[in-house]
């Protein structure tokens, strides 16, 4: 049975299982754009030198985790920041448990 704390949570919800959150990526455009970029690369000169292209491969997923730790470290921070300064409305805790919803099924769907 679902309580109306779990039915506002996932009021968002598509009809397909997703979230209108899920529209926010990982990664900001840019950065994933970058990545791409590098990734295409590294995957063209593996022809070449496929044992440099293996080596680089190890140090843009390394990277590409690095990134994501910083950005969740990030988020982690802010939310932090704003609890030490009383009490966090409903409605601010809702949001952020969304976007935690959002970025774990993100990550297992990778």
């Amino acid at each position: 049975m679902e309580t109306e704390g779990t039915e506002r949570l996932d009021e968002d919800r598509t009809t397909d299982g997703g979230t209108e959150a899920e529209a926010r990526t990982l990664f900001g455009n840019v950065d994933a754009a970058r990545f791409r970029d590098s990734w295409q690369g590294i995957q063209t000169a593996f022809v070449d030198d496929p044992r440099r292209a293996v080596e680089e491969a190890d140090e843009l997923v390394a990277m590409v985790i690095q990134n994501l730790a910083t950005t969740f470290a990030d988020h982690k921070k802010e939310l932090e920041s704003a609890w030490s300064q009383g009490e966090p409305a409903t409605e601010d805790l809702r949001i952020a448990f969304r976007r935690y919803r959002s970025f774990f099924d993100q990550l297992l769907s990778a």
